[in-house]
């Protein structure tokens, strides 16, 4: 626990929490930076905070919080009472915010070497992250108590770089490009028209290979919109796939499948040319043409919907 502290920067380095509850209470003006990953956090009346959350297994909760800027990777998240927040979120559920207001969303973005193990000992996957998909629990007719932040709103201003000794030794990293949670483009308003599903099977490398068609994309001009990793069923292939979920059957017993939408002009014969160059000798899905590809992505993540609960 951290409580009732004010003008201090503290933390927790990785290996120091180790999956289990924490809670941080009645903190003013402070930086708070947990180095590892947790079973459950709540956060009660904070004021002027920034705090940095590493994995979270199950639920962050904030209440009767104010003016806190937040970095937060969680299976639940949700807050009450709270107001004028701005949070950079991975969460593997809808978040919700309830008697909020002011709030701000934004895509995780973080980096430190031990950050990725921690996801996989919190069960959390990189790529389920609805942190754009806000659900108001009570909304007020004519007013919005949430909107995302802009797309080019820089993480390091809002919550800056540990700045005493035994933090600074976590080599931490806020460069977008190195973030462990690839950075979507969500619920804003798409650029283009044109968006193209590409979907990696399990294996060794789905996730470094995953992670260079999305470095590959966005070094071409086209964004990230969304990520999903979710098992499938034969149904499901036939559905998504369709006449060629016969090539995809034998590969989904391996494990789940990692999906990904680009959008931009351009965005399916692009993600063709990526696949046939640099993953020729890799089985992955990509839209075939413009006039399908809008159908590809929404089928695919209807149902990857439906399977979440999202």
């Amino acid at each position: 626990m951290f409580h009732g502290l004010k003008d201090e920067t503290i933390g927790k380095l990785p290996d120091k929490v180790a999956g289990q509850q924490f809670v941080i209470q009645e903190c003013e003006n402070c930086n708070i930076y947990i180095f590892d990953h947790s079973a459950t956090i709540t956060i009660d009346d904070c004021t002027n905070c920034r705090i940095f959350l590493g994995p979270v297994k199950g639920s962050v909760f904030f209440r009767d919080c104010k003016d806190c800027k937040c970095i937060v990777a969680c299976q639940q998240f949700r807050t009450r009472d709270c107001r004028k927040m701005d949070i950079f979120l991975c969460c593997s559920t809808q978040p919700i915010i309830e008697s909020s207001t002011g709030m701000k969303f934004g895509c995780f973005q973080f980096y430190y070497p031990e950050l990725g193990a921690q996801f996989k000992d919190a069960g959390l996957s990189i790529f389920n992250n609805t942190w754009s998909s806000i659900h108001d629990f009570t909304p007020v007719s004519g007013e919005t108590n949430w909107s995302l932040l802009p797309s080019d709103c820089r993480i390091q201003d809002l919550v800056p770089l540990p700045d005493i000794d035994e933090l600074k030794a976590v080599r931490v990293s806020m460069d977008v490009n190195r973030s462990i949670v690839p950075v979507t483009w969500g619920q804003r308003q798409k650029k283009s028209d044109e968006s193209c599903l590409v979907v990696f099977f399990a294996g060794d490398y789905t996730i470094a290979n995953a992670r260079k068609m999305i470095d590959e994309m966005i070094g071409k001009g086209l964004s990230l919109v969304q990520t999903k990793e979710v098992a499938m069923k034969s149904e499901d292939a036939n559905r998504v796939f369709k006449e060629r979920a016969t090539e995809f059957l034998p590969l989904l017993e391996q494990g789940s499948v990692v999906a990904l939408e680009f959008n931009g002009e351009g965005a399916v014969q692009t993600c063709q040319e990526a696949s046939a160059g640099i993953f020729s000798g890799t089985k992955i899905f990509v839209s075939e043409s413009k006039t399908t590809s809008s159908r590809d992505v929404d089928n695919f993540y209807n149902f990857a919907d439906m399977q979440m609960g999202v």
